[in-house]
């Protein structure tokens, strides 16, 4: 098959071991960002199968239009919010979709916690500038740790937490209370009073249409003025603009955010906030889980080649072929 993989601005497919999987298939891996339909079309070209990496690119109907040879989109990881399925099912092609572990954003998440209580950027990057001892932090020890959305991520970082004499608070769906207590954390069923509670809030959940803006300018600030709020999950759980307005008005006091509303996030205002500890979406960003995520993609097309498809998220495409 023509395949063409999008948006690798690391230069990673082609160093991972799992690449050799696509031996024998016509391959083109673009490094360079399409910013246009028309621009991702020149790209794809006459490939029969697309390769995306995460949500770097959008596949849309004005695009999928352009597109006549496609028959398979392979997304690496689960959620396709920047694909328009219904679309790509009309058209008859196939959207296939991996998992991934969990451990790699929980690691982050935990990076983060520690990485803005210590203020860690602020004094390494002033002792390069011949500064010495310019902040004051945070223990973590007897502080609350609230997880919203105590799924497979959220129970690392509550382990995490735990790990480090944190008391443990988590909030999510009557089954994510279950899960929290069921391994000696506490559940709240309010997020009003888990926000109140707790000195790090760490988002976790899922974005869905019920998830979307779930955090509140309420909830933020309800927030104590020396906690830190932290998303490694999705911007979009967060109601628009609510979070830049409640660091201005200093509660929560500091947030780390590995995740922004466009991506990029060159010339968001939080990336550039002096209460932000910023970082570029690299919660998923490590060499096993390229493997992880590739790995998977990459057995998908061999799949889909030999007709016998495999992750394949919306079967009803396959009829209309």
């Amino acid at each position: 098959m023509r395949v063409v993989v999008m948006e690798d601005y690391q230069r990673a497919v082609e160093r991972l071991d799992c690449f050799a999987l696509l031996d024998g298939h016509d391959v083109v891996v673009h490094s360079e960002r399409a910013e246009t339909p028309e621009e991702r079309a020149t790209q794809i070209g006459d490939a029969e199968a697309i390769v995306l990496i995460r949500e770097r690119t959008p596949i849309d109907e004005k695009l999928l239009s352009l597109l006549p040879h496609v028959r398979l989109i392979c997304q690496t990881g689960r959620g396709m919010p920047h694909v328009d399925v219904d679309a790509c099912t009309r058209r008859g092609i196939a959207l296939c979709a991996g998992g991934g572990s969990a451990h790699a954003p929980a690691e982050l998440t935990l990076a983060l916690i520690l990485a803005a209580t210590r203020r860690l950027v602020e004094d390494a990057s002033a002792l390069r500038a011949g500064a010495w001892q310019t902040t004051i932090g945070h223990e973590l020890h007897g502080r609350v740790l609230g997880i919203v959305g105590y799924g497979s991520i959220g129970a690392l970082v509550a382990g995490y937490g735990r790990a480090l004499g944190m008391d443990v608070v988590g909030w999510g769906r009557e089954r994510s209370l279950e899960r929290a207590q069921a391994d000696g954390h506490e559940a709240e069923p309010d997020l009003d009073a888990l926000c109140a509670r707790a000195d790090v809030v760490s988002l976790h959940l899922k974005l869905s249409p019920e998830t979307r803006g779930i955090v509140t300018a309420r909830h933020l600030a309800l927030m104590k003025p020396d906690a830190l709020f932290v998303n490694t999950a999705r911007a979009g759980l967060i109601e628009p603009g609510a979070l830049l307005a409640a660091l201005d008005a200093g509660r929560p006091g500091f947030a780390a955010l590995d995740v922004f509303d466009e991506e990029p996030a060159l010339a968001d205002p939080l990336v550039h906030h002096p209460h932000v500890l910023a970082t570029p979406h690299l919660g998923y960003v490590t060499w096993e889980t390229y493997e992880s995520y590739f790995g998977q993609a990459f057995e998908q097309v061999n799949a889909f080649a030999a007709g016998k498809p495999v992750g394949v998220v919306n079967p009803e495409a396959l009829a209309r072929r």
